[in-house]
C-alpha cells in the first residue's frame, strides 16, 4: 500500500513535512520509479515506528529531492549535454540554390515512397514570396534546377508547407499550404511532377499554415494539421493584441478539405507558436513543441491522449531544446532528431545562438522533461538569428537528410543547404567524448 492523498496529512503530521514534501517535488519532475520505492519504504518504517531509521531515510529524501530539484532547475537554465560541431564537415554539405542578392528562405521538404527523392521549396524572401520547388533524386546530394509552378505560386505571402497524405482508398497525395489571410493550398496527384493552383482552404488564415500535419487514429484519410496567429490572420478583420493563439483544423478526406480552426491554447503573457508534432512510439500520445516568441521562457511543451481532443497545459523544456520550428522525425533505431534554430534565452546565451542545430534524445524524455541524450551543430549562421526552418527527412537506410536557409557566407544573403548526417558517425562523437 502507498502512500496517497488521503493518509498525506497524518504522515505530514506524525514523522515531519519535508519527506514527504519531497516525494511530491520529486514526481513533479516524473521521478516516479524512485518515488514508489521512497513511498514503500517510508510507510513500512511509519508503521513499524522505527524512528532512528525513519530520521535516517527521511534525510536521505531530502537530500535527493534537493539534487533532483536543483537540476531540474539546472538543465532549464543552462545546456549540460554535449554538443558537437559539424559546421566543417563539408563532405555532408550540399549546395541546394543561392542566387546572388536574393534572399531564399523557409525550407520545408517532403520525401517521396522511392526512399531517395526529395521535394523541396521555399520562398524568395523573409516568410513571403514566389515559391521555388526543386527535387532531389539521390537523397539530397543533388538538386535539380528550380523547376516549373503554377503561376499563383508567384502570389504566395507565407512559409509554403509540403506534407504527404493518403485517402481512405489509398490514394496518395502531397499537399502544399500557403498562409495568412486566407489560408490556400495547392495538390499534387502525380508524386509532385504536376501540380494545382494555390486555392483558398476557408475563410480563415494564419501564420506557418501549417505548420505541422499528422495522421490521426480516428479514421482512414483523418487528419490534424496545427498553426498559430498573433489575432493579425486569422480572419479578414483580425487585429493584433489578443495574444498567440494556438489552432487545430481536421481533415477526413486525405487533406483535401478542413474543418473550421478550433483553438488549442492562446496566451497574452508568452507566445507559443510554429507547433512541431510528434507521437509517442506506442502511439497513444500526441506530443507538440512550441516556439516562445515572447522571448521570456524557454520553448513550450504540450501533449495529448485523445487524438488532439484535449491536451495538457504547457510547460517549459529544458534548455537544450530553446529554439524555434522545431521539426521532428524518428530515427532509424527509435530515438527522436529535431532539427530547430537555436533559440537561447538572453541570460544564458550560447556559442550556437542563431545557427541549425539537432537535438537527439526520445520520447520519454519529451515526456519527462530531461535534457536527451546530445546536441549537434549543423551549420554556422553568420548573420544574428535569421537562419534554420527545416525540413529533415529520414532514409532507408538512416540517413537524416536536412535541409533550410541560413546565412552561411557572411556579408551574403541566404541561401539554401542540405546536410547529410550520418548518425553512426555522430553516435561515436558521444561514445568518444570523454577520450
Amino acid at each position: 500500500m502507498l502512500i496517497t492523498l488521503e493518509n498525506f496529512a497524518l504522515h505530514v503530521t506524525l514523522y515531519g513535512k519535508f519527506g514527504l514534501i519531497s516525494i511530491y517535488k520529486v514526481r513533479k519532475f516524473k521521478c516516479n520509479e524512485y518515488c514508489t520505492k521512497i513511498e514503500t519504504k517510508l510507510l513500512t518504517l511509519t508503521q513499524q515506528k522505527t524512528m532512528k531509521t525513519l530520521t535516517i531515510f527521511l534525510s536521505f529524501i531530502i537530500g535527493l529531492v534537493m539534487t533532483i530539484s536543483v537540476f531540474a532547475e539546472d538543465i532549464l537554465q543552462r545546456i549540460t549535454i554535449p554538443e558537437f560541431d559539424l559546421s566543417q564537415k563539408t563532405d555532408w554539405q550540399f549546395l541546394v540554390d543561392k542566387e546572388q542578392g536574393q534572399y531564399l528562405g523557409h525550407v520545408t521538404t517532403c520525401l517521396l515512397d522511392d526512399g531517395k527523392t526529395i521535394l523541396c521549396v521555399y520562398p524568395k524572401g523573409h516568410g513571403r514570396g514566389a515559391i521555388v520547388y526543386k527535387r532531389s533524386m539521390d537523397g539530397g546530394k543533388t538538386w535539380s534546377d528550380r523547376l516549373p509552378t503554377p503561376k499563383s505560386w508567384e502570389t504566395s505571402l507565407e512559409v509554403p508547407t509540403l506534407h504527404r497524405t493518403v485517402d481512405a482508398d489509398g490514394k496518395k497525395r502531397i499537399i502544399m499550404f500557403s498562409g495568412l489571410y486566407p489560408a490556400r493550398m495547392a495538390v499534387s496527384e502525380n508524386e509532385g511532377e504536376t501540380w494545382s493552383e494555390l486555392q483558398k482552404v476557408g475563410d480563415w488564415g494564419g501564420i506557418v499554415v501549417m505548420g505541422e500535419v499528422i495522421a490521426l487514429n480516428t479514421g482512414k484519410g483523418h487528419y490534424m494539421a496545427m498553426f498559430h496567429d498573433d489575432g493579425k490572420f486569422f480572419t479578414s478583420t483580425s487585429k493584433k493584441g489578443i495574444g498567440f493563439t494556438l489552432y487545430k483544423t481536421l481533415s477526413t478526406d486525405g487533406g483535401l478539405t478542413w474543418s473550421y480552426p478550433e483553438s488549442i491554447l492562446n496566451s497574452k503573457e508568452i507566445y507559443p507558436c510554429e507547433p512541431g508534432i510528434v507521437r509517442s512510439p506506442d502511439g497513444k500520445r500526441i506530443a507538440v513543441l512550441l516556439r516562445e516568441n515572447s522571448r521570456k521562457q524557454n520553448s513550450q511543451i504540450i501533449f495529448s491522449d485523445d487524438e488532439g481532443k484535449t491536451w495538457t497545459k504547457m510547460r517549459p523544456m529544458p534548455a537544450a531544446l530553446n529554439g524555434d520550428r522545431h521539426t521532428i522525425r524518428y530515427t532509424k533505431d527509435g530515438r527522436l532528431f529535431i532539427a530547430f534554430r537555436e533559440m537561447s534565452l538572453p541570460q544564458n546565451r550560447t556559442s550556437s545562438f542563431g545557427d541549425w542545430v539537432s537535438w537527439i534524445g526520445t520520447f520519454e524524455d519529451l515526456e519527462n522533461g530531461t535534457e536527451g541524450q546530445y546536441r549537434l551543430r549543423i551549420m554556422d549562421n553568420k548573420s544574428g538569428a535569421d537562419s534554420t526552418y527545416p525540413g529533415v527527412v529520414v532514409l532507408p537506410d538512416g540517413m537524416i537528410v536536412t535541409t533550410t536557409y541560413g546565412h552561411w557566407t557572411k556579408d551574403e544573403k541566404p541561401y539554401i543547404m542540405t546536410v547529410r548526417i550520418d548518425m553512426n558517425e555522430t553516435d561515436q562523437m558521444y561514445k568518444n567524448r570523454n577520450k
